[in-house]
């Protein structure tokens, strides 16, 4: 949606609301032009039915608003006399039009003194929920947000199960770009499966500064920038559906790359402008082997002996596995009983993976041999040829693209180069780009597969552990990874838990509202 077409929808929206209910601001003392100055009017609603002035950006929120509209609707009904069930459904069932019937048809009286105290139980827990779906739709959108780590390509930093939550302001919070959507859920509406949002609305990309740039080996959570893939939607009808920026799948990587960055992949270590990068001490990297025994393994008892992430039977073998571990761990395990050979699986430079970031046979990388290649930065210009187009295509046609409401298209004839049918030969980026890659080296589905990450698509910083859970553990007491609770993601050394200080304060919190409630009642 542009600005334009914004502007226009605002102002449909603004006559709307005049027409419906400019004989009600009359009724309540105030003009009937009132009715019609955009937010204004809002403010004014809000002194009408003995609502905060606050309230009024509440409906400017996105997502949240869809609660709001209802909310209003409903308060300006009871703040004319019509209190009854009837009355408040069909309020919402109109989408406030029953307001019109008021205002045109119907001899009501204000109530200037409305109590806005619930008449029912029902109507005070309906209250409650209501305000509490907001302040949580909020913090969710704007401060912080829950996420689950299902994979164990951040293994050592970030655990299978552990629960995070992941900071918006950091980076600084980007405003939903789908506006109509099911508060608080992802892509997918629990249980019934459906997807939670309208994909053809779609509002401008925009967001609020951060106190703090992505560096160097920060782990970010983004939106999945290929994510069209039916297996993330969660729907029955096998079909492929396009996904807004927002509503594309969650992912956690850590950054190694950052935008203006040339970086290579010299056997499973990363180089920045020709540097190794050096990762944190809690960060530790891991690589794959293969392996051969005489006898069966006892692969639970080995995995948390020898600190190995993963280990597994390879698929129809009976004594060959497959293992990925630190160089550490492969130090302490190479003499263990029984091992025949165990050879680490580096890779072949020059040797092509077609699976492999920009899935072209002239750039013969793989996973553990890669690069070098330019990561791209706002403003900075690159050449383009039939050569390098492949590096850069998707950011023009998508990301740079479609995705911006900007309908560009490659092509080419020899050795020229054509966008949307003239020939180019340099190309200057709108916004910055990043490399996410996982530690887990050989176990990781990132960057080294589908390109970089546009900045639009980065959604927070993963800032502490609340909650961890083991799901292959046997017994509750031993599921509960209870170190790792309320442990920083960031920082240096052995996580320190303050779980027990979290207690603390809760138990002051319940003792000091008990006592309150208590002082009140006396």
């Amino acid at each position: 949606m542009t600005f334009t077409t914004l502007l226009l929808f605002i102002l449909i929206v603004q006559v709307i609301h005049f027409a419906g209910t400019w004989k009600l601001y009359t009724l309540a003392g105030r003009k009937a032009w009132e009715a019609a100055i955009p937010v204004y009017n809002a403010i004014v609603l809000m002194k009408i039915i003995n609502r905060p002035k606050w309230y009024t950006i509440l409906l400017f929120v996105p997502i949240v608003n869809l609660i709001m509209f209802p909310v209003i609707w409903v308060e300006t009904l009871r703040s004319f006399g019509r209190n009854s069930k009837t009355d408040t459904i069909l309020g919402i069932l109109t989408l406030g039009t029953y307001i019109y019937y008021i205002n045109y048809t119907q001899k009501v009286t204000y109530i200037k003194d409305r109590s806005l105290k619930p008449r029912t139980s029902a109507g005070e827990w309906t209250s409650s929920i209501l305000f509490a779906v907001v302040a949580a739709t909020i913090v969710h959108t704007y401060f912080m947000q829950p996420f689950t780590i299902p994979t164990s390509s951040l293994e050592k930093s970030l655990l299978v199960g552990d629960f995070l939550f992941v900071s918006k302001f950091h980076y600084g919070a980007r405003t939903p770009l789908t506006p109509i959507s099911f508060p608080m859920v992802h892509d997918t509406i629990p249980v019934l499966h459906k997807k939670s949002y309208l994909p053809n609305l779609q509002i401008s990309y925009f967001r609020f500064p951060g106190f703090q740039n992505i560096k160097h080996n920060d782990i970010v959570v983004f939106n999945w920038p290929v994510d069209t893939v039916n297996a993330f939607q969660k729907y029955s009808d096998g079909k492929y559906h396009y996904k807004p920026i927002d509503k594309k799948s969650n992912y956690v990587k850590r950054c190694v790359g950052l935008p203006g960055d040339s970086l290579e992949v010299r056997n499973g270590y990363v180089y920045i402008n020709g540097k190794q990068n050096v990762l944190p001490d809690r960060a530790k990297l891991q690589f794959a082997y293969a392996l051969s025994v005489n006898k069966p393994l006892n692969l639970k008892y080995i995995s948390e002996r020898y600190d190995i992430t993963d280990i597994y039977l390879l698929y129809g073998e009976k004594t060959t596995y497959q293992a990925h571990m630190t160089n550490e761990s492969f130090e302490k395990f190479k003499n263990y009983p029984g091992i025949i050979q165990i050879i680490p699986l580096t890779g072949e430079r020059g040797k092509w993976n077609p699976s492999i970031f920009p899935q072209d046979p002239n750039f013969s990388w793989n996973t553990n041999f890669f690069g070098p290649l330019y990561i791209p930065k706002q403003g900075v210009t690159v050449d383009i040829s039939v050569e390098s187009l492949p590096l850069y295509k998707r950011i023009i046609e998508v990301y740079e693209g479609s995705e911006m409401g900007i309908d560009n298209t490659i092509t080419q004839s020899g050795t020229q180069v054509f966008l949307n049918g003239s020939t180019i030969s340099d190309y200057t980026f709108l916004q910055d780009y990043y490399w996410m890659m996982g530690d887990n080296r050989n176990n990781s589905e990132d960057a080294r597969m589908w390109g970089f990450v546009p900045f639009n698509h980065v959604v927070g910083k993963p800032v502490f552990v609340w909650m961890s859970i083991d799901s292959n553990a046997k017994g509750l007491a031993n599921k509960i990874r209870w170190d790792r609770f309320f442990t920083t993601v960031g920082g240096s050394g052995k996580p320190i838990s303050y779980f027990k200080y979290f207690l603390i304060l809760l138990a002051g919190w319940f003792g000091f509202s008990f006592f309150r409630k208590k002082k009140k009642k006396a």
